[in-house]
């Protein structure tokens, strides 16, 4: 929580100040006390009331008091709110290794049937973009609410050489920045400048999927950070097994690069490691790195289930960013609830008939 004016707080000296004031009050009271020579009438002039009954009403209200001051300084909370034009990028791995049938029938045609879901299951005002990766970074569709558009160009997909996970990200980023003037772009400096407080982002967030480790271009943890002085959330998707398979992409799914050096296609299809010595292994401390630095999550999918259920669960989470919401009306609906109450008992224990010792005191006078 945060207050747009601290220098209110000295409005809680008030309730100190009342307290002293009650104090010298009651001081004066005792000196100007009156003998009285009988201990009877000393006991019927004591009020009714127990000492608990006297103290909670006078608390109540200077905690009313308090609490009004606190009020006055415009408190903030940072919360969760939905957000109404959230953008996604979707960045898909297309590095050859996405060809290995250890989820049948293989990785590319799984992510790519899991993205359709994905964008089908999105509400019409939710920007999606595409960005397809693999030894270079490109954004295939901008982010749009077209989903037939997003649909046709995912079945455009095809393998190539590399996997340049930090590229994405940056691509990524620059594609929001064309919208949205408070996110720069890559090449923009930002110098010395940080958000001014954490845990505010962007409603833009890039997803990637990928099933391996960086092999060329920027490091994926420089491009992390890259997005967190911008405020941009990344989550990451590790997808795949570590179990050893063949790799078999069908025609449409091969790439123009793959067929050039070690371990092309003859066939249509190839076995072992792709493109002579890709790295199957999914490097999960970057991409958990990547996550925890931009302050997104990182998931483990190793099939076809797993995979939809993790895109499924995103919305959650990507639909809502932290913003700042002044919450005043809480604190003054809870100073007067506090200051009501305090008065209102005060009235209800002073009420009712003439207490046995009002007699007394009568009696005595007369």
């Amino acid at each position: 929580m945060s207050l747009s004016w601290p220098w209110a707080l000295a409005a809680l000296l008030v309730v100190p100040l009342l307290l002293l004031a009650r104090w010298w009050m009651n001081r004066r009271r005792k000196r100007s006390a009156v003998t009285v020579s009988s201990v009877a009438l000393i006991r019927a002039a004591l009020p009714g009331r127990s000492s608990w009954r006297r103290r909670i009403p006078v608390w109540l209200f200077l905690a009313g008091l308090l609490v009004l001051g606190a009020a006055i300084t415009r408190p903030q909370a940072t919360i969760s709110v939905p957000s109404n034009n959230t953008s996604i990028l979707l960045a898909i791995d297309v590095s050859g290794s996405m060809c290995s049938t250890d989820v049948s029938p293989n990785r590319l045609t799984v992510a790519s049937e899991a993205a359709r879901k994905f964008i089908r299951q999105q509400d019409d005002g939710t920007r999606i973009g595409l960005v397809a990766f693999s030894g270079i970074a490109g954004l295939l569709v901008a982010p749009t609410t077209d989903k037939d558009k997003l649909l046709d160009a995912i079945d455009t997909l095809k393998t190539a050489r590399g996997t340049a996970i930090g590229q994405a990200i940056l691509t990524s980023i620059d594609s929001i920045a064309e919208y949205n003037p408070n996110v720069a772009k890559t090449g923009v400096d930002l110098g010395d400048a940080a958000p001014d407080t954490v845990g505010e982002y962007q409603p833009d967030t890039i997803v990637v999927l990928t099933d391996g480790s960086n092999t060329t271009g920027v490091d994926p943890a420089t491009a992390a950070e890259q997005a967190a002085a911008r405020r941009v959330r990344v989550y990451t998707i590790g997808f795949g097994t570590t179990e050893p398979a063949p790799m078999v992409c069908t025609a449409d799914q091969i790439g123009a690069d793959q067929f050039s050096g070690r371990g092309g296609f003859p066939g249509g299809g190839f076995g072992g490691r792709a493109g002579g010595g890709r790295n199957q292994e999914i490097d999960e401390d970057a991409l958990q790195t990547v996550a925890d630095t931009t302050g997104g999550r990182y998931f483990r999918a190793e099939d076809s289930d797993q995979l939809v259920g993790v895109l499924n669960d995103l919305p959650r989470e990507i639909g809502l960013h932290k913003q700042k919401t002044e919450i005043t009306f809480w604190f003054v609906l809870l100073a007067g609830l506090l200051a009501f109450t305090g008065v209102g008992l005060s009235l209800w224990w002073n009420r009712g008939p003439a207490r046995p010792g009002t007699a007394a005191q009568r009696s005595a006078r007369e």
